[in-house]
């Protein structure tokens, strides 16, 4: 049994609504077994992993799953489940897996849920699902089983490594909480919330509006600590020094206790408190140098204020990292058990951090590692109170005076921060300041942190917890904007580019519109990234970009089976017909599994947005009735050729709204109301109701259009000014050279091939046309047999040539093979196009 691939699923997709890895599994030999079948391999898997016995699988209750095994089951399913218990097993706390078969005998997909907001580009999927067979393996051959501890562990280590931190963490979820879209890049904690131009960016508790030149101050302590202290505010008197002999200097200046700390330090490294002698200053020096800061150290506790968009949201009074004794443990037995607590972990990972034991903690305790303090006494193992080194906090948000609260808020706004951590050294952060004078203030600001950690707040040891995730949130989103502009998916068989790119062109007017669709990227209306850009990715790049007010995102069945989609949620979801294309291509065998793919997208939009389907396509009607669309909770909207649908009468009867072609207008139907908007004559590569097909998607584009508000006289003439030619190339298109037309289109199936070929046959009957074709190599013989057959019926010449990328099959192979149904007309040319006809 071997992984032959895996793929990330980034978005939601066919099997689930969140990302998943699909690993394709090849049994080799253990194809056709199944676990009932190998004597004791149930036993010693649960041996090996007791947690498999609470697995549900599908009796839906715990235990299901060891009945499957014994049983009998497949060893692609007893590898999923295996990969989720040791999901579980390092912290990944996911709980859906599914196999399904791949196609061939002994192949599966084994799909398995990942963490909403795991890193793109985590190896740990891949190393799980590697575990997962080297373990199910092992224990079929009957192998002894080795703890797989060590190996989880290494990946328990990677995954907390990668995964966004508290401070990150916090902010994702309070956006996700006010259905704000989030997208993480890569391992790091950036992320982009909002689409657009209402996106934002956050990077920890930094956002994109935080000012470089505040950042720059607060990252200088020399000038932070003189900014402030020339705008009144009370701060420890101090200097810099580049020298050991400057730093004693400042010592014999101010007088002891004094600081010593780097002039650009962070997190509270090689901050040495309380020097009274110069001996004491030139190692702290030596630690910290060749550029620090020495001040006189004020007096009182220490506190940390958050402030955001100029209000204090969150304060804590912090506590160095320190232990108590119990007159038995050694100082080292004592900080193992403090770091055992799972709040600890590894730099900012988690809300605490561990205690190192390092040469500093060892000389702030006085202590040797293997010394056994007394009972109940205090080991203090830092000075400074950072989080980052091993301290606690305690909430006093609700006791923070008023006059702290201006001055913090003064802070703020004097460094230039939208978001503030600020340092405080006070008798009581409860009672009111003492105002500053000539005399050197006791108490003070001694820090302003740009980027600060939430943690404190977030979980603090003792009092409450403060969600400053949120009201960083609330100050990036005022109002309550859920950051989103409005987004329209659409998808189909055929059809979709051209109502893409007239969905586009309807919403142009006075709005930025940004476009994916089969040729590239565009932003209002200009080419921004030219390739097939149908996949997440390219939806991405659309809902990224600053500029864009209104997101058009064509959605193909290739990219959404490979990557998932590249959104939550849109507003607008359209399904333009799904009829027989890429079968035998991802799994897909019927028309039905291609049907499955499209509804994801139906799925996808937002209750109480817009749902536009094809009334004349019964496998589009079939849609409304999925329970996981839920149409129920959607406007639905209907459109189509034929006014005397009775899905669409009905529809009507019920006071809904359609969009439908009527006594040779484009018509709005709203119950009995109806709303002429456009002649079918008039409507760009109908020519003149000779391809139906175009008032088809017109009527789709223009539903679309007037589900995100676009008024009907809008849409009409914006439809009249649609261009083919440039705004559509290569969908329909009508070229004259001298006396001859030559029709070209894209279509690429039979039931696009059937419908070009009645638009041919009203323009200039069938004895009129010869036709080059080429078809994708891709597809599978039924469907060339199809298409071959649908041209020998509709055409008396035509023209079989190379498609330049044959897509796997060998040169002349397509045309040669279709010949033989085409009749003895069929013959090969070198030209490049997909589909075009010449009347003669």
């Amino acid at each position: 049994m071997r992984i032959e691939s895996l793929r990330r699923l980034r978005g939601p997709n066919v099997y689930l609504s969140r990302p998943a890895v699909v690993a394709r599994l090849r049994l080799e030999e253990l194809t056709g077994q199944e676990t009932c079948d190998v004597t004791g391999f149930t036993e010693r898997l649960l041996r090996a992993l007791p947690g498999l016995a609470e697995h549900h699988c599908a009796a839906g209750a715990p235990g299901g799953f060891v009945s499957r095994l014994r049983g009998g089951t497949y060893f692609g399913h007893v590898t999923e489940h295996v990969c989720l218990e040791l999901s579980q097993l390092i912290g990944r706390d996911v709980s859906f897996g599914r196999t399904v078969s791949a196609g061939e005998t002994g192949l599966y997909d084994v799909i398995v849920e990942c963490p909403v907001d795991e890193s793109p580009v985590s190896r740990v999927p891949r190393e799980l699902m590697e575990a997962a067979v080297e373990l199910v393996l092992t224990i079929h051959a009957g192998r002894a089983c080795r703890s797989p501890a060590t190996r989880l562990a290494d990946l328990a280590a990677i995954a907390e490594r990668e995964a966004t931190g508290p401070s990150t963490r916090a902010i994702i979820t309070a956006a996700r909480r006010r259905g704000i879209p989030v997208e993480r890049f890569d391992d790091l904690s950036l992320v982009r919330l909002g689409w657009g131009t209402r996106r934002r960016m956050a990077w920890a508790a930094m956002t994109d509006r935080t000012s470089g030149v505040g950042i720059d101050i607060a990252c200088d302590k020399h000038v932070t600590r003189s900014l402030l202290g020339e705008a009144g505010i009370p701060v420890a008197a101090g200097g810099t020094a580049a020298t050991p002999e400057e730093a004693v200097r400042l010592l014999d200046e101010l007088g002891g206790p004094v600081v010593v700390k780097p002039r650009h330090g962070r997190q509270g490294r090689d901050v040495a408190l309380g020097l009274r002698t110069p001996d004491a200053v030139e190692r702290a020096f030596a630690e910290a140098g060749p550029d620090v800061v020495v001040e006189r150290q004020l007096t009182g506790r220490d506190y940390r204020v958050l402030v955001v968009a100029g209000e204090v949201v969150a304060a804590a009074e912090r506590t160095a990292a320190h232990v108590v004794g119990d007159g038995t443990a050694t100082l080292a037995e004592l900080v193992e058990r403090v770091n055992a607590d799972p709040r600890r972990g590894v730099g900012h990972s988690r809300v605490l951090t561990r205690i190192t034991l390092d040469e500093v903690a060892l000389r702030t305790a006085g202590l040797a590692a293997d010394q056994v303090p007394p009972a109940g006494e205090t080991v203090w193992l830092r000075e400074c109170a950072n989080l980052s080194t091993g301290g606690t906090s305690r909430d006093v948000t609700d006791q923070v005076h008023p006059d702290v609260t201006r001055l913090c808020q003064r802070v703020a706004a004097v460094v230039g921060l939208d978001i503030a951590g600020i340092d405080l050294r006070l008798p009581d952060i409860a009672a009111p300041l003492p105002p500053t004078g000539e005399d050197e203030p006791s108490s003070g600001v001694i820090e302003v942190n740009a980027v600060p950690g939430l943690r404190m707040h977030l979980a603090p040891v003792r009092g409450r917890s403060r969600d400053v995730g949120d009201a960083i949130v609330r100050a990036m989103f005022p109002g309550g904007s859920d950051g989103r502009i409005p987004a329209v998916a659409v998808t189909g068989t055929n059809g979709k580019t051209t109502v893409t790119r007239l969905t586009a062109h309807l919403l142009s007017a006075g709005r930025r519109v940004g476009m994916a669709t089969t040729d590239g990227v565009y932003v209002d209306g200009r080419a921004v990234h030219l390739a097939d850009a149908t996949g997440p990715r390219s939806a991405q790049q659309v809902l990224g970009d600053p500029q864009v007010e209104v997101a058009v995102l064509e959605t193909a069945r290739g990219g959404l089976l490979r990557r998932g989609l590249g959104y939550d949620w849109s507003d607008v979801g359209v399904i333009t017909n799904i009829t027989a294309d890429h079968l035998g291509q991802d799994g897909l065998g019927s028309i039905e599994d291609l049907a499955h793919v499209k509804a994801v997208v139906a799925e996808r939009v937002r209750d109480g947005g817009t749902l536009v389907l094809n009334v004349d396509d019964p496998w589009v009607r079939s849609l409304a009735g999925r329970p996981r669309v839920r149409a129920d909770r959607k406007r639905l909207v209907w459109f189509g050729l034929d006014p005397a649908n009775p899905v669409l009468t009905e529809h009507l009867g019920r006071g809904g709204t359609a969009y439908v072609l009527h006594d040779g207008w484009l018509v709005q139907a709203t119950g009995a109301r109806r709303t002429p908007l456009l002649r079918v004559a008039e409507v760009p590569g109908a020519y003149g109701g000779a391809a139906p097909h175009a008032a088809a998607n017109a009527l789709a584009a223009i539903a679309a259009a007037r589900a995100l508000g676009a008024r009907p006289e809008t849409v009409a003439s914006r439809l009249a000014e649609f261009d083919p030619v440039v705004d559509n190339p290569g969908r329909g298109t009508l070229f004259r050279l001298g006396d001859r037309s030559i029709f070209l289109d894209y279509g690429h199936n039979p039931a696009a091939l059937a419908t070009t070929l009645r638009t041919l046959h009203r323009l200039w009957g069938a004895d009129r046309c010869v036709a080059a074709v080429t078809l994708p190599g891709d597809r599978r013989d039924d469907l060339l047999a199809a298409s071959a057959q649908i041209l020998a019926d509709g055409l008396t010449r035509a023209v079989l040539y190379d498609d330049c990328d044959p897509r796997g099959r060998a040169r002349g192979r397509c045309p040669g093979w279709s010949s033989g149904r085409c009749g003895p007309g069929g013959r090969r040319s070198g030209r490049s196009a997909r589909t075009a006809a010449r009347r003669r």
